[in-house]
């Protein structure tokens, strides 16, 4: 192992912002800094709702610039979402969003062809309208496919801008609901029956392997001097439950929090039961042949929506968790995974009906709409920590709540509470640090995961939440919400 500390770059894309952080690595030190952020903005055109893709390519070379010297590049964002390149290597119009209208009712029509059953054997992951399975049965037949040569998921997009070079990143390719997680190839006869082309996938890669080097001229545009390789790392959530700062025999849980919250466990091995479908649980690929076995829930989204709509500074949430913390517990909570919740806009008018309609008092000052927020989603991590547990027989002693939400104190001790388990909060940028990681082991530095999470344990500051308040009010608030 190298004895020498390097420097790497970690491209992070969340569904709000961008940012470029540096990491500096060695043996037994582990530091993070942030070059630049930049806002992820969507743009609809016309009915369509996009991702500004070039503006958030502008922002990673603007970060790059900033980094300087790097041995090394990594790149995670959401998943599901992709760009078409035409037969020249052009990019064929911006890549639409997640959030975008386009599949809706695309699901009904995919199980006509495959029962929702199967799909879910096949493959092991949970449903959700906007999964690229159901994207791309909704593109067929448009200009726009039919003219693509290669279709890049979204890091693998940013990365063939800076290499040149096409290629597939596993574990972000599971979410497209494509992929066998028994055979960590793509599910051919799933692709066959639904008429995708899985030619359009450039080769699979795994976290550590090679990406390619930047291009001669985006090391100019980026003012990178040398050889600068980009590897590919876990370029979906996997990066956080990398940084995951857990002991070798812990039995633990976590929970990655910011525009959505990932609840669950690590697993050598897919659960592909019926009861694991019904509850709507997913097996992503992570590093080293585990599975994530989780499941999505909508997260700080909901609060973020409502903090654009009262024109809030989406960096200063202190004075609404003052407020809310003076709210009485569990007044008004709604269901955080409801669909109804999933596309932007009158986000604080949606929580409102939804309370009014189930005869709980209606949120009016912003301390109450913040307070119902975060018990709903407490309640929606109870609910997936305490579902976990039985569903793959995994007991489960301390959950780890990394991300964005680690920061916020209401929301870790909240979770303490509902879950009746302590909470662990931190590192907050868990997916840059799995990012740097898995790139500083791909250059020598560190060893197995258990040395990573060994090595985030000691370089980075956590804060330990133990459960308190009435265990028998949570509970009581859990059935209201099954009962809804």
């Amino acid at each position: 192992m190298s004895t020498t500390s390097k420097t790497v770059a970690a491209v992070d894309l969340g569904a709000s912002s961008g940012r470029v952080m540096v990491g500096r690595v060695g043996p037994d030190s582990l530091a993070l800094e942030k070059a630049h952020r930049f806002a992820n903005v969507p743009v609809r055109v016309g009915s369509t709702l996009h991702w500004d893709i070039l503006s958030l390519y502008s922002g990673v070379l603007e970060g790059l610039r900033a980094a300087d010297h790097l041995d090394s590049i990594g790149i995670d964002s959401w998943s599901v979402d992709y760009g078409l390149l035409d037969s020249d290597g052009q990019l064929i119009g911006n890549p639409v969003h997640y959030r975008d209208a386009r599949t809706e009712g695309v699901a009904e029509k995919v199980w006509a062809t495959i029962p929702v059953r199967q799909l879910y054997a096949a493959t092991g992951i949970q449903y959700a309208p906007f999964n690229t399975v159901y994207q791309l049965v909704a593109a067929q037949g448009s200009a726009q496919l039919a003219a693509a040569s290669q279709l890049l998921l979204i890091p693998d997009l940013i990365a063939y801008g800076l290499t040149g070079i096409a290629g597939t990143e596993l574990t972000n390719a599971s979410t497209t609901q494509l992929i066998d997680p028994h055979t960590c190839d793509w599910a051919s006869s799933i692709a066959a029956e639904l008429g995708i082309d899985l030619g359009l996938f450039p080769p699979l890669r795994r976290p550590g392997d090679p990406a390619g080097t930047v291009l001669p001229e985006v090391l100019e545009q980026a003012g990178l001097r040398g050889v600068v390789p980009v590897t590919a790392v876990g370029s979906h959530d996997t990066s956080a439950v990398v940084a995951v700062p857990a002991g070798e025999a812990e039995r633990f849980a976590y929970i990655c929090t910011g525009t959505w919250s990932l609840a669950g466990v690590e697993l050598d091995a897919p659960v592909l039961s019926e009861a694991g479908r019904v509850a709507n649980f997913t097996n992503e690929l992570g590093i080293d042949g585990t599975v994530r076995y989780l499941r999505n829930i909508m997260g700080l989204w909901l609060l973020q929506e409502c903090m654009r709509e009262w024109d809030w500074d989406p960096h200063d949430v202190g004075p609404l968790l003052r407020d809310a913390a003076d709210v009485p517990a569990l007044r008004s909570v709604v269901d955080a995974s409801d669909p109804v919740f999933l596309a932007p806009g009158r986000m604080a008018e949606r929580i409102a009906d939804a309370c009014r309609a189930t005869g709980q008092p209606v949120p009016v000052s912003l301390g109450e709409f913040t307070r119902c927020i975060l018990d709903s989603l407490a309640l929606a991590h109870r609910r997936a920590i305490v579902e976990v547990q039985t569903l793959a027989d995994h007991p489960v002693d301390v959950v780890h709540l990394v991300g964005g939400g680690a920061r916020n104190a209401l929301l870790c001790q909240l979770t303490a509470d509902a879950c009746g388990l302590p909470v662990v909060a931190g590192p907050a940028e868990a997916a840059a640090l799995g990012n740097v990681l898995v790139q500083a082991r791909s250059l020598g530095l560190v060893g197995d995961r258990a040395a990573m999470r060994s090595l985030v344990a000691r370089a980075q500051p956590l804060t330990r939440y133990e459960p308190s308040g009435d265990s028998a009010a949570w509970r009581g608030a859990a059935e209201r919400i099954a009962r809804q």
